[in-house]
């Protein structure tokens, strides 16, 4: 049996999720993640992107993942 977490971690990074700042610990978490949780996320990061502006600035929050 293959462990899936590896694809978790793919299909974040496929969504635009900027899993390379974060910590190993949240990355962790990320990986972590039931089904159920990573097709709630992903789907809570689809729509904050369809109603987004076209142009819009970025920031970065320490300690926290911004998308």
């Amino acid at each position: 049996m293959t462990d899936p977490a590896p694809d978790r971690l793919r299909a974040l990074e496929d969504a635009g999720f900027p899993l390379h700042s974060l910590s190993p610990e949240q990355r962790e978490v990320l990986q972590d993640l039931s089904t159920e949780e990573l097709t709630l996320l992903l789907g809570l990061k689809e729509r904050l992107d369809a109603a987004e502006p076209e142009v819009q600035a970025h920031s970065e929050i320490a300690g926290g993942a911004l998308f």
